[in-house]
């Protein structure tokens, strides 16, 4: 069955709302400042304030875990992330990252100069490579993809969607994470997302687009 996503545009950053058999799973949920729109969203959009089945994250900056503790304490909600990036969501701090790019180098900088404990938060569940998420009623699998953080992950549906935080982000052109980790984890997942039978892209930053343009991008890995 087709997986129908609809993307939810917190200003710089996204959110996806999935149709997740009679409800719905929520991947990433914006910075803390915007927990209002995201929450009028989701009210509209008939996620909450009982159909909101989970919420999965990309990964553990707090651009896209700032209402995770929201989420929890308003509506009970559980959150699932990747036990790489527990750090990062309990104490509500980035961990040190390097660039190779100039805008990169500038979120590097910015993000050591950022924490935000009010945000941070403990989770429900954690996610691991491979794992089928039917229970949540979502045909969809999780691929970790260690290298933007070493707790990254995707999610592929069974229909070629590919949600994949900011391994990839599409702010002005698509383009590969700038801003990571560990270089060498971010090209083999790089090289993993290729070997995927997926139709579309859903970055954690701009627009989606063709899974052939990450073909393009990563033909010389």
């Amino acid at each position: 069955m087709e997986q129908q996503i609809l993307r939810i545009n917190l200003g710089f950053v996204n959110a996806y709302l999935l149709q997740a058999g009679d409800g719905y799973v929520l991947i990433d949920t914006g910075i803390g400042d915007v927990w209002t729109k995201l929450e009028s969203e989701l009210l509209f959009l008939g996620g909450l304030p009982e159909r909101l089945k989970l919420v999965i994250l990309t990964h553990g900056d707090m651009d896209h875990a700032g209402n995770c503790k929201n989420l929890q304490q308003k509506y009970g909600v559980s959150i699932a992330v990747h036990r790489g990036d527990l750090d990062m969501v309990s104490t509500g701090k980035s961990r040190p990252r390097s660039a190779n790019t100039f805008s990169g180098k500038l979120m590097t900088w910015m993000a050591s100069r950022m924490k935000d404990t009010a945000s941070s938060f403990e989770p429900n569940l954690y996610l691991e490579d491979g794992q089928n998420l039917n229970e949540f009623g979502l045909d969809a699998a999780v691929v970790h993809t260690p290298g933007h953080t070493s707790g990254s992950i995707a999610i592929l549906t069974a229909a070629g969607d590919l949600i994949v935080g900011d391994t990839l982000s599409n702010r002005r052109i698509p383009k590969t994470a700038d801003l990571f980790e560990n270089e060498q984890e971010l090209k083999v997942s790089l090289s993993k997302l290729r070997g995927l039978k997926a139709n579309s892209i859903y970055p954690g930053h701009g627009k989606p687009f063709p899974f052939d343009t990450l073909l393009a991008l990563t033909k010389d890995l």
